[in-house]
């Protein structure tokens, strides 16, 4: 990864934020923002790449004695960290968002199209095709995810699901389905049946393009 210092200087998070906006940013570029500066021997975007490893890791619930313990994070930026969490949940919540089709979801989680670890994804749906959360279920290797039905489907069962969708980032760059995505297709489809909670898609996506196992007539 890059130093701050070797970015140009337009291109760095706080100034790429005031010339383009927030929503130009990267989750990583966003943490190093409230970061602002790292400390000795520690960038400010080695420090903003570990918080970020520790957020995807705890499915975005990190607590603030689980930041400190992140080398370079102090009470101060753990206490900034914890409070910019705290908000976003209050403020930004998915709940509610309707689907119509599928890739409707895509905006809930194109943030994590550029992470170099595959990110496996289930939004969980009521009834009326309403979103009721969306999370993280595993981070995988660079091109492989491990997944198993009874992970992907914990959480929608408590959540009284009536339908989920799948999703994961595919850091290669292509958005075509491997054998395994396949086969991990079939075994939710299977699993969903079983407990009468329906795998609309599966939908594999980058940060330009993505595959949609229904619209491809899959599902």
């Amino acid at each position: 990864m890059k130093k701050i210092s070797d970015i140009p200087k337009r291109d760095r998070p706080r100034e790429k934020l005031q010339e383009k906006g927030a929503q130009s940013l990267s989750d990583l570029e966003l943490i190093a923002v409230l970061v602002g500066k790292g400390t000795k021997g520690r960038d400010v975007m080695s420090v903003a790449e570990r918080i970020l490893k520790s957020l995807d890791s705890s499915h975005g619930n990190l607590k603030l004695e689980e930041l400190q313990k992140i080398e370079g994070v102090g009470l101060a930026k753990a206490t900034l960290i914890a409070a910019a969490l705290e908000f976003s949940r209050r403020r930004i919540r998915p709940e509610g968002f309707k689907i119509s089709f599928p890739p409707d979801v895509l905006p809930l989680i194109q943030h994590y199209a550029d992470r170099k670890q595959e990110h496996f994804i289930c939004i969980s749906l009521n009834g009326a095709n309403e979103v009721i959360a969306h999370r993280v279920v595993s981070v995988g290797l660079v091109n492989k995810t491990q997944v198993h039905p009874r992970e992907v489907f914990a959480d929608p069962i408590t959540d009284r699901a009536s339908a989920i969708i799948a999703a994961h980032n595919h850091p290669s760059g292509e958005v075509k389905p491997s054998k395994e995505d396949i086969e991990v297709t079939k075994q939710l489809q299977t699993a969903g049946e079983t407990l009468g909670i329906k795998l609309l898609d599966h939908i594999i996506f980058n940060q330009k393009d993505y595959y949609s196992f229904l619209e491809k007539g899959q599902l």
